[in-house]
């Protein structure tokens, strides 16, 4: 169960609870709500795992992709001195070795490019998804608070 379907059973209980005549608290299940709490700090690191693992994603792209310019470097290198033991074609070969290079090294900027792109998009979804649900948790703890009464 994700935080936000607990947070919705957790203002369900509230909703459920029986109010107490002229007040604004109400008697709440105790075993219920502790339960609740419990499931969400269970689920809370579940997230933050998440958070970890798009990282990890994050670092395995970046790393295909430098692994993958290095590929297409070495090939351009070995395409130039193949082109380059050719006397007449030499220079030409030279510039394209060195085109296919600066291609290369684009094509993998824009890959780690992308890769941060997505993971920063990614944790600012989830960013949000949780300050929702901590909002969301902090009011209902404090409404709670709120409606217990008061020791006179």
């Amino acid at each position: 169960m994700d935080i936000l379907q607990m947070i919705d059973r957790l203002e369900e209980l509230l909703n459920e609870s029986r109010p107490l005549p002229f007040t604004h608290n109400v008697i709440v299940d105790e075993d219920r709500m502790l339960d609740l709490i419990d499931q969400m700090r269970v689920s809370i690191p579940e997230e933050v795992k998440k958070a970890q693992q798009i990282l990890a994603q994050r670092d395995r792209l970046k790393a295909q992709a430098e692994e993958e310019a290095n590929r297409t470097i070495a090939r351009a290198r070995e395409r130039s001195e193949a082109l380059v033991e050719r006397d007449p074609i030499a220079q030409q070969a030279q510039v394209q070795a060195e085109q296919i290079i600066i291609k290369a090294r684009q094509d993998a900027d824009q890959i780690r490019l992308d890769a941060d792109n997505y993971v920063v998009e990614t944790l600012r979804g989830l960013e949000i998804e949780m300050d929702r649900a901590l909002t969301q948790v902090r009011n209902g703890i404090r409404a709670l608070q709120e409606e217990t009464p008061k020791d006179s």
